[in-house]
């Protein structure tokens, strides 16, 4: 056989949608199936701390290695089994010497974190696995998090180690197939040639089959390569590569000894069944899930819990800080859901009502930043030469005649909200005191759900611009921040916030402003008509 081998791990990947609630015969019988289909390597389950997990049967939760190999074929062909441990969930002292009864493989999960702050810890485990017997397999969950320099730090330590097989891991369904690439191009190029590459994906953008044909276009006869699947793609959410689609595949293009009548029989017997109670596959939540590198117990809490629509499910889950959508915490979720229901509107009439007023338009958009006075000037004969409609953002610029107040920021409205004629002030509707007779917009519309700068209020103004269809915008006042100098006309504007990286904060405000141009271009100009460090040619 060629150097592309399948990992089916239905029992330990896939069975995490039934909480690894297969019985022992269900085990046995499918692990059977599959090593007569002549799959290469079989998962049979999770090994776990006893202290997290006892184990009585009926699971494939297991605590020890000895207890797997009860449900191990009488002839093995060349199939090999293995067992699966997350690095944080088991006591690796405890691990039994691999005597060939049993599982003969390990493979180790571990995150970036514990990468960054137990890596001699990890280490040692992973040297642990080797010294009792067995093969290794590292996988490095959720490789799209690691910069390509961190990345190979990990593949220093992978070929410190010499594992098995040194795993890409798509954990929450994100990645596209340029970035699929460049990683297998990054680690190919850079992991000892003996070690195998492990590709494990999920399939929240329906793309598990495309890489997996992509990446034995690029391994050649060369890199050997394992591919991980499960019976009818089961998994979580969108689940995984479909066994039976790879095997096939193999089968027809590359002439390889799989049988794939067989593994349709145990679709057929064991997974049918089960998928009559569960379900799995390319869904819009799923869909979501790979979009904000979410996990998928978020989305599917969500799902059951309130019977969202996907629009209202798309921006809680934004609103959830990276690192924290990555987990599931259900009285975070809980509390993220509550802010939203509250700042959520129906905005139609509002922004009918701008349009008749804005549409095709130039529009002045005054930010609050220095340059406002130090050009104050410069933007009087620039309103009186143009005649723009011009809207201030979260400020009342001095001496400056506005059409529109925008106000996306509670602490800036309420500081003038009691003396200001609230019929020419634009709310987002994340505020919720005195809005009486103003001309409330939906937040959640307006905000930049990628980024961790989401709620900029000149970002969120540009898009409500957009919504009306403007014909040109000017900027004043959108200055950037720069260290140790007063970046604000107003004292209400922290000049030095404790809790900014100002080099990341201008970077990432210039980069949604580049990623709005490009939305925008051929019907809306932009153009600066004070200095910014935003301004880019």
């Amino acid at each position: 056989m060629g150097n592309i081998k399948i990992l089916d791990c239905t029992l330990r990947d896939g069975g995490r949608i039934i909480d690894c609630k297969f019985t022992d015969n269900v085990i046995a019988e499918l692990t059977k199936e599959l090593t007569e289909a002549n799959i290469d390597i079989v998962e049979m389950g999770f090994l776990r701390d006893n202290k997290l997990v006892q184990y009585h049967g009926n699971s494939t939760f297991f605590t020890e290695t000895s207890q797997l190999s009860a449900f191990l074929p009488a002839n093995k062909r060349n199939t090999m089994y293995t067992a699966f441990i997350d690095f944080d969930m088991y006591d690796f002292s405890r691990m039994e010497k691999c005597d060939g009864s049993s599982v003969t493989g390990i493979r180790v999960g571990f995150t970036k974190k514990q990468f960054l702050r137990q890596h001699a810890e990890l280490r040692k485990s992973l040297f642990k696995v080797k010294e009792q017997g067995y093969a290794l397999f590292m996988q490095g969950v959720n490789t799209l998090a690691y910069s390509d320099r961190e990345l190979l730090d990990v593949l220093d330590l992978v070929n410190e180690v010499e594992p098995y097989s040194y795993g890409i891991v798509d954990t929450y369904g994100g990645m596209y197939l340029d970035d699929m690439v460049h990683l297998y191009n990054l680690v190919e190029h850079n992991l000892n040639p003996d070690i195998c590459i492990d590709i494990h994906s999920h399939n929240n953008f329906q793309l598990s089959f495309a890489f997996a044909q992509e990446i034995i276009r690029l391994a050649g006869d060369k890199r050997q390569i394992i591919l991980d699947a499960t019976l009818n793609g089961m998994g979580k959410c969108a689940g995984n590569l479909n066994t039976e689609l790879i095997v096939d595949f193999l089968v027809r293009k590359k002439s390889y000894d799989y049988d794939t009548d067989l593994i349709l029989d145990a679709i057929d017997r064991y997974l049918y069944p089960i998928k009559k109670t569960n379900e799995w596959g390319y869904s819009i939540p799923a869909f979501m899930a790979g979009i904000y590198k979410a996990h998928p117990n978020n989305i599917i809490y969500l799902t059951e819990k309130y019977r969202l629509n996907s629009k209202d499910m798309k921006y809680i889950i934004s609103g959830i800080e990276g690192e924290t959508r990555q987990r599931y915490d259900y009285e975070n979720i809980q509390r993220v859901y509550k802010e939203y229901c509250a700042s959520r509107i129906d905005d139609t009439q509002a922004v009918s009502t701008l349009r008749s007023q804005l549409e095709n338009r130039h529009i002045l958009i005054l930010a609050p930043g220095k340059s406002t006075e130090d050009f104050h000037e410069k933007i009087c004969n620039f309103i009186e030469q143009e005649a723009p409609i011009v809207i201030s953002v979260n400020f009342i610029p001095r001496q400056i005649e506005c059409d529109y107040l925008f106000y996306a920021n509670t602490i800036h409205w309420e500081k003038i909200s009691d003396h200001i004629d609230r019929s020419k002030c634009i709310l987002a509707s994340n505020i919720h005191m005195d809005t009486e007779s103003t001309l409330l917009v939906d937040y959640s519309g307006l905000i930049m759900e990628d980024s961790f700068l989401y709620d900029n209020s000149t970002i969120m103004l540009l898009n409500l611009l957009k919504k009306v269809d403007v014909a040109q915008v000017s900027l004043a006042g959108f200055d950037g921040l720069r260290e140790n100098e007063e970046n604000y006309v107003d004292d209400t504007f922290p000049n030095q916030p404790s809790d900014v990286n100002i080099v990341k904060t201008n970077k990432e405000v210039r980069r949604l402003l580049e990623q709005y141009k490009n939305k925008v271009a051929g019907k809306i100009g932009i153009n600066f008509l004070t200095p910014s460090i935003y301004e880019t040619s």
